[in-house]
This record gives C-alpha cells, structure tokens and sequence, in this order.
C-alpha cells in the first residue's frame, strides 16, 4: 500500500513538472514567435526602403525627354518589384514615399506630386495586384498587360482633370492633347517600364537571396519561364512602340 501510494506521488509530482514546463516553454515560444514576427516586418521596411531609395534616384538620374515636357523615368520598375514582393499597398506605399521624395526637385509642385503617385500607383498596385493571385511567370506577364491598360487609360482621366492646373490652359484646350500627347507617351512609359520589369525581376530576386533574404516562393516556375518571360516583355514593349508609330502617323 505504501509503495502504491508512493508511486502515486511520482506520478503526480512529474504531472506537476511537466505543467511547470509547459508554462515555462509558453513565454519562451511566444517570445521566439514574437522576435521572428519584428525581423520579418524589419526586414520588410528595409527592403521597402531600399526599393524607394532606387526609385527615387532613378527618377533623378534618369529623365529622358519625350514628348513636349514628358520624360521617361524608370522609378515604377522598383515600386512594382516592392509590390510582387508584397502585395498592391506596398506598392502604393512606395508609390507615396517615392513621388514625395521628387518633389522638391520637380516644377510641377504638390499636383505634379499627386500625378505621380496616381500614375506609379495604377502601374503597380494594378501589376501586384494580379500577382498576388497567381505568383508565377503568367502572373506576372498578365500583371504587366494589364498595368500597362491601366495606366494608360486612368492617365487619360487623370491628365483631363488636373493636367490643366499646373499647365496654365482650359479643359477644352487639354482634350486634343490627350491623343496626341498623353496617351502616346504613357503607353510608351509603361511599355519601356513593363519589359524592364519583366527582364529583371527574376535577377533582383536572385540578389536578394544571394543576401540571405528569403525568396524562395517567387522563385518556383521553371528556369524555362525565363525565356517565355523575355518573349512577353519584348512583344509587349514591341506593341507599344507599334501603337505609337501609327498613331503619330495617323
């Protein structure tokens, strides 16, 4: 009887420890769980960051005249890899940082800002946006397709509405401008920006991994989408360049 009750001690005093530990280990995972979740979302700002840093000085060092005052930048090719890493509000949030960071260097001051944003936004988030469903080359390809309609279109709108705030002219005066202007330029904008894309959104992954960030789940479609990747990106920008040519003829 002794012995019995003895043992039932054991038992009991080892369900004990083992409460103790499980409580113990609970704190401790939660801490793991909570330090993994900060060096995820830091590293998320420090790649976020880094893509609005070279969006910027993208936009600085490169500006290549061509139509009247229009110049082609390449900043939008950095804020839609931040929104195929991310999701469309990263993108949206590169778009912001970045149109403000150009803006004590532009002339069109905050409405030029504001055109910037909305431009860089209807590229990305539209692009990201349909990648984040479907996060292979042909996402990534109809993402592209896609962005380059919708700037191209919302452009119209947007350049109809405000365009004439900082141009010094009249609505009626803005509406021949629009094709024979805006809607060459933007779709040749976004054409450009579309295949760069494209081309190197695989090798920006390849550095990020190389610097130890993971990246792997964008990585999955095979070695041969490469090639089908390049083919979009030139049929792409091919089409754009051949929609302006017949326009200017027209």
């Amino acid at each position: 009887m002794k012995k019995a009750t003895a043992v039932a001690q054991a038992v009991r005093a080892a369900d004990r420890l083992a409460a103790n530990k499980d409580q113990l280990k609970k704190p401790a995972d939660a801490a793991l769980a909570g330090s993994a979740q900060n060096h995820s979302a830091t590293r998320k700002l420090v790649i976020l960051a880094l893509l609005s840093a070279l969006g910027f000085v993208s936009a600085l060092v490169i500006r290549i005249p061509v139509i009247s005052f229009l110049k082609y930048e390449p900043k939008d090719i950095f804020i839609t890899f931040a929104g195929f890493l991310y999701g469309p509000l990263a993108a949206g949030a590169c778009a912001i940082v970045t149109s403000v960071l150009e803006l004590p260097f532009g002339s069109t001051g905050l409405v030029g800002m504001v055109m910037n944003i909305l431009s860089s936004a209807a590229f990305a988030c539209t692009a990201s946006l349909i990648y984040k469903k479907r996060r292979d080359i042909y996402g990534a390809a109809i993402g592209m397709v896609c962005a380059v309609a919708a700037m191209t279109v919302s452009m119209l709108l947007w350049n109809y509405l405000i365009s004439p705030l900082y141009m010094g002219v009249t609505r009626e005066q803005i509406v021949p401008m629009l094709t024979s202007m805006f809607l060459p330029f933007n779709l040749l904008k976004a054409g450009i920006n579309a295949a760069i894309t494209l081309v190197l959104y695989r090798p920006f992954l390849r550095v990020l991994q190389l610097c130890g960030y993971p990246v792997g789940e964008h990585l999955n479609d095979k070695k041969s989408s490469v090639l089908l990747m390049a083919a979009t990106a030139v049929v792409l920008l091919g089409a754009c360049i051949a929609v302006v040519i017949l326009m200017n003829r027209g």
